[in-house]
């Protein structure tokens, strides 16, 4: 291992920048290869682009004759690009994507063969649905499921081989991926959100919800991560002693970008150029060899798609550059994690963004009901919205100094707190003229310049209003995006439908103006919402204290935080909606709790691996070393050797105490997971590896952090912080 560990630092040493042909105007090569809105004018006839075109926009089916002409043109312009197969690429509930290639070529009469690809084959094909992740909803002899063409995101070129997007569904329909109650989930909060918005814009007739994600990410030189057993099998460091130099000095962040990760972004925004992900950002992060990428805002449906994509395409890139992409959320101890920042928004088809303020008083009216509208969603719902970004890998990283807490809460800043706060003494009832007046032209009219020079953002909130979007900042960096936003539009799309209702019963019923239904809605929605707002410190145990008292959640572990998932609550919420039926969300819920179980069962039987097999050896070893030592000086000074040999004694003493409390801790954490594995329900089992098996793996790592202390450097067989993280 020590060998393997020189010769990766060897290799890393001799890196030269790979050269990156860059194009000079990359908007010149935006979306080539995409199926997108040129192409389809190009290679569609005209009732085949129209019929497409209103898939698109307004969700109309498109029937097989027109299927047939679409393939046709998708085909062709496939095939003039060097395109040989397609595939239908779908986002199993395994948080990667999947894919199953087929050749366009297929033979005929008289030993020849065509290129063939008709309505039928990019409409439907049929995957397996028992071999990925199902919970329960298929059994091993159960095997048919079906993908389908999802019309909304364009087919797009990786390669030789056509992707086209589409949903995964059992073939009893229950949903088995992220794409399908994702899309249910727009239609809900678009129905839900259109309704309301004709109280303010009659022209409207459509509300889209958007999404900007920010993706963190580590880059490791592949030689040295490839010398770490752990960072290969698990993505994260299960071992590894704080470096004397971490980020303490605060010069990463935001710093010059090294020339071979500069070459590596430059080569992947070109990558992306031609898929039509409009990247935009790019910039040193926090944590020493931590990076983001941003880019501008989408249409959520097709955001969730690129970010799925782009960490397909950062994986292959960054393997042409000799560096590993770590999307973990803690590859490294006492360094900050990463994240994957979803900033969610609502937009009209008439151009609005509904939580940005306008210039007129009713303009901000529109805004202070979807933005007080989603604060009430999410106070109602905190424990779904935790409940969505849990994992155990993202388990390291909330509430740990560096990320938005378990606690989750909702951050407006100063100013627009202020707002509601007078909105909250607005006068019960009907409001005389003088009133309307001065709540139109005094509180609600001010909001724009208010906007303009917000307060301060907060860096520890799970959910920030950040100018003109709600920022939900605790998702995981390896997380697929649609989970978080189907709850998100779902509880916002169940907010505004009661809304709606209550606004309409005090018009109809005590014959209100709708301004004034409106405001008193409003007003008690504030009330009814203030627990969940807080602008201080997440970090701090104070929080805790104080948010208990309000009675927040704090479900600090995957096991606890997934509970709420299948409450009726939970349940009835996705019903109601047409999102998810319950066995879909029970489903989900097995899932997700086998594979918290599965991660810290591979990360525990890696870690007492790494323990006995590579660190005990080598303390051993040493230890040998310095026995040797000791007998030699024993040689030369006789009866007077302690003298001259304490230091090398008390060094073998403390090796011996940690190689004892290694072997028993990995043995009373075997035992653990004995016990674990043991359990018929799954729950328990996860339960049981949170609270029994998992706390073994710091006292392991305590001790073996300590003989990376004590033992030759030159021995140490896993390549250490200092090397993984200041090696470029």
């Amino acid at each position: 291992m020590a060998t393997l560990r020189f010769n990766a630092l060897k290799e890393t040493f001799s890196r030269k920048p790979v050269p990156v042909n860059e194009p000079s105007r990359r908007s010149e090569i935006f979306g080539q290869n995409v199926f997108g809105e040129f192409a389809m004018r190009q290679y569609l006839s005209k009732d085949a682009y129209k019929s497409l075109k209103s898939a698109i926009q307004k969700g109309t089916k498109i029937d097989r004759d027109l299927a047939d002409h679409i393939s046709t043109g998708m085909k062709e312009w496939a095939i003039s690009k060097g395109v040989t197969h397609y595939t239908h690429w779908f986002q199993p509930l395994t948080g990667s994507t999947a894919e199953k290639h087929d050749a366009f070529f297929e033979p005929v009469e008289d030993g020849l063969a065509i290129e063939k690809f008709n309505g039928d084959q990019l409409v439907q094909q049929e995957p397996d649905a028992s071999s990925l992740p199902n919970g329960g909803i298929r059994n091993t002899f159960e095997a048919r499921g079906y993908t389908a063409w999802d019309p909304t995101s364009p087919a797009f070129i990786m390669g030789t081989t056509l992707c086209i997007p589409t949903i995964f569904v059992a073939y009893t329909g229950e949903a088995l991926d992220y794409k399908t109650p994702l899309l249910r989930s727009l239609s809900a909060i678009d129905k839900a959100a259109t309704e309301v918005v004709k109280y303010f814009d009659k022209k409207a007739t459509k509300v889209t919800a958007t999404l900007g994600w920010e993706q963190e990410y580590f880059l490791i030189d592949s030689a040295l991560a490839k010398s770490r057993p752990d960072l290969v099998l698990s993505g994260r460091t299960l071992l590894g002693h704080t470096p004397a130099k971490g980020q303490q000095l605060d010069d990463h962040y935001f710093g010059s970008i090294p020339a071979r990760v500069l070459n590596f972004m430059r080569e992947l925004e070109t990558e992306c150029m031609y898929l039509g992900i409009p990247v935009k950002t790019r910039h040193n992060e926090v944590a020493p060899n931590q990076f983001e990428l941003a880019p501008i805002f989408e249409e959520a449906n097709l955001a969730v798609d690129h970010n799925s994509l782009i960490m397909h395409v950062m994986e292959r890139v960054a393997e042409k550059h000799n560096f590993m992409v770590l999307f973990h959320e803690k590859p490294f101890a006492n360094i900050n994690g990463s994240g994957k920042h979803n900033n969610w928004s609502l937009a009209t088809d008439t151009g609005t963004n509904l939580l940005s303020p306008g210039k007129t008083p009713m303009k901000n009216l529109q805004f202070l009901t979807f933005f007080v509208n989603t604060i009430k969603a999410v106070c109602d719902n905190e424990e779904l919205i935790r409940a969505t970004i849990a994992s155990a890998s993202n388990d390291h990283r909330l509430g740990a100094n560096e990320a938005p807490p378990a606690i989750i809460s909702v951050f407006i800043g100063s100013q627009l707190t202020k707002v509601l706060d007078e909105l909250e003494n607005v006068s019960n009832g009907k409001l005389s003229p003088e009133e309307k007046t001065d709540l139109k032209l005094n509180v609600v009219g001010k909001i724009p310049e208010i906007l303009l020079d917000n307060t301060d953002r907060n860096r520890t909130s799970p959910f920030a209003f950040t100018g003109n979007k709600f920022e939900l900042r605790a998702v995981g960096s390896m997380a697929n995006c649609g989970d978080p936003m189907t709850t998100l539009n779902a509880i916002v799309a169940k907010q505004l439908i009661a809304f709606k209702k209550e606004v309409d019963a005090l018009i109809e019923g005590k014959k209100m103006k709708k301004d004034d239904a409106i405001f008193n809605v409003l007003r008690e929605y504030i009330k009814q919402s203030k627990k969940i707002r807080f602008e201080g410190d997440g970090y701090g145990q104070a929080w805790e204290i104080e948010a208990e008292k309000r009675g927040l959640s704090n479900n600090k572990t995957t096991p606890s935080a997934l509970q709420p998932k299948i409450s009726k609550k939970a349940i009835d919420l996705y019903h109601e909606l047409d999102i998810m039926t319950e066995k879909e969300v029970h489903a989900r819920y097995e899932i997700e709790i086998e594979a918290y179980a599965k991660d810290i069962q591979i990360e525990g039987r890696l870690i007492g691996d790494i323990a006995k097999n590579h660190v005990i050896p080598t303390a051993i070893k040493y230890q040998n070393v310095l026995i040797e030592n000791v007998k030699g000086l024993k040689e030369i000074f006789g009866d007077g050797f302690m003298d001259k040999a304490k230091e090398q004694v008390n060094i073998i003493n403390e090796i011996s105490s940690h190689i004892k409390k290694i072997n028993k801790a990995t043995d009373d954490m075997v035992d653990a997971r004995k016990r674990a594995n043991a359990q018929e329900d799954p729950t328990k089992t996860a339960f049981m590896y949170c609270d029994e098996v998992k706390p073994y793996f710091d006292v392991i790592r305590y001790h073996c952090d300590k003989l990376e202390l004590l033992v030759d450097d030159e021995t140490w067989p896993l390549t250490k912080y200092r090397e993984l993280l200041f090696t470029r």
